[in-house]
């Protein structure tokens, strides 16, 4: 290559560098600053393609995202004085690049840190003014809204803003916790006896009138059976003694048949009595004695 080729080919190559450092270009999710000699002469470009001088001026991006900065679970102090455990979380992107690089040097850390004195003060102002029912039951919404207003209110001369600020969680003092637990197995234990008292009282009613309805069935039934047999044996004695009456020796020897087969049904009863007793007259003779 000639050396008038080489000097044109060095030319090209300083009109590209000076012209590539004449240009700069801000995306969507950044804040760009542009700097003269270290002092800020542009900071609010739009999304897009720009021009500065070349080699005097600089250019210094920031990220304009949504971002979030999780605290750790501080305790914060009800208005009775007891202790709650609150874990939370902010949103926040920057809104001016000029006044986030001025007054916090254009760090992260350093947001963040201002960002939870102001969050953490105003939590505890809120806190202090509500009671734990009040916090629990239905002003946790408009704690978070005021929270986020205060805040705003305290670092619009940051450059940056609180889009959102939300309680994930929000607990007793673990101390505090376990008495209240304990006061509520309590009154659950009560609540559990008395029902078990309550329970054994409508058993034990239950269970006398269940005896009472049986003893009167049985009772009844015990009546209504008497009856019956009573009638049975009025009906019995009836048939017998017009048996009787009938044919009274017939009924004499059926009697006496009766009272041989049980006396003589096992070898082993023994009787005592003498031979001409009545008990043997059917044995002494084939033919019934005549009638008296």
């Amino acid at each position: 290559m000639s050396g008038k080729n080489m000097i044109w080919v060095v030319v090209l190559v300083i009109i590209v560098a000076v012209g590539s450092s004449t240009v700069y270009y801000v995306d969507e999710r950044e804040k760009a600053i542009v700097f003269q000699f270290g002092e800020i002469v542009r900071s609010k470009d739009t999304p897009g393609l720009h021009f500065k001088a070349p080699l005097i001026n600089n250019v210094r991006y920031f990220d304009s995202r949504v971002q979030t900065m999780d605290s750790d679970p501080e305790l914060y102090l009800t208005r009775e004085k007891k202790n709650l455990v609150v874990d939370s979380f902010v949103k926040w992107r920057i809104t001016n690049a000029s006044d986030y690089y001025t007054r916090l040097g254009g760090l992260a850390s350093n947001a963040r840190n201002r960002l939870a004195q102001r969050v953490n003060d105003a939590l505890r102002r809120e806190f202090g003014n509500r009671s734990v029912q009040q916090v629990i039951s239905g002003d946790r919404v408009e704690i978070m809204d005021v929270v986020r207003q205060t805040t705003n209110e305290e670092i619009a001369s940051l450059g940056i803003e609180v889009l959102d600020v939300r309680l994930k969680r929000v607990d007793l003092d673990p101390a505090i916790s376990e008495r209240v637990y304990q006061r509520m197995e309590a009154e659950r234990s009560r609540v559990a006896k008395d029902l078990r008292a309550r329970g054994a009282e409508a058993a034990e009613r239950i269970t006398a009138d269940a005896d009472r309805q049986r003893a009167i069935i049985l009772a009844q039934a015990q009546q209504k059976a008497q009856e019956v047999k009573g009638q049975g044996d009025a009906e019995a004695t009836m048939i017998y003694a017009e048996a009787f009456n009938r044919d009274q020796e017939f009924y004499r020897l059926y009697r006496s048949l009766n009272a041989y087969r049980n006396t003589f049904s096992s070898p082993d009863n023994l009787l005592v009595i003498e031979p001409d007793s009545e008990f043997f007259r059917y044995f002494k003779q084939a033919s019934p004695p005549p009638l008296d």
